[in-house]
């Protein structure tokens, strides 16, 4: 067993006076705000967004269904989980595909003040069309309503499509961080 690190940046935004609007609707997708039924739903998304990404190798559970449950399950339960910051994105199908749940988005906020998105995860088949950055403003409008102004998450640097939109958005590296994690050579 040998350790490996993972290099990450901690981005924050800070959204006193910034326009959050312009993504209330995209074609084919409808946006769910978080309601307890659709903890499983948010499971699937995630499961569906991470299982085949890098951040696995960082956070394994994000590679299994039932991980996905378990950490779904546990950012719910945490006595700061943001429901106004915590989204969930629905294709609509194209009449010959049903419905499915294609991105999600948690928020939690801090002792201190200020707003952490958990995970943001859109399925693969449904990336570049949008809803990374839909899902992002719902989340950040929620941490405003919530009266967070400041917000951060985490990112693998290796995850170049995740930070232009970040910053796309008005996020700033604050900080780079590394993740040590424990590799198994069979």
């Amino acid at each position: 067993m040998a350790l490996t690190y993972f290099k990450r940046y901690r981005m924050e935004i800070n959204l006193a006076g910034r326009d959050l609007s312009g993504w209330q609707s995209l074609p084919g997708y409808q946006f769910l705000p978080w309601n307890d039924s659709l903890l499983e739903a948010h499971a699937q998304a995630k499961y569906s967004s991470f299982r085949d990404e890098l951040d696995v190798n960082i956070f394994p559970c994000l590679g299994e269904l039932a991980g996905c449950r378990r950490l779904m399950r546990e950012i719910r339960t945490k006595p700061a989980f943001l429901p106004e910051a915590t989204w969930l994105a629905l294709c609509m199908g194209d009449g010959r595909n049903r419905c499915r749940y294609c991105g999600t988005i948690q928020g939690i906020s801090e002792e201190n003040g200020t707003g952490v998105v958990q995970n943001l995860g859109i399925a693969p088949a449904h990336r570049n069309r949008g809803l990374g950055t839909a899902l992002m403003c719902r989340a950040l409008e929620g941490f405003l309503r919530a009266g967070l102004t400041r917000v951060h998450l985490e990112v693998t640097a290796d995850n170049e499509g995740a930070i232009r939109l970040y910053r796309r958005l008005g996020f700033t590296t604050m900080k780079t961080v590394f993740k040590a994690v424990e590799v198994v050579y069979v």
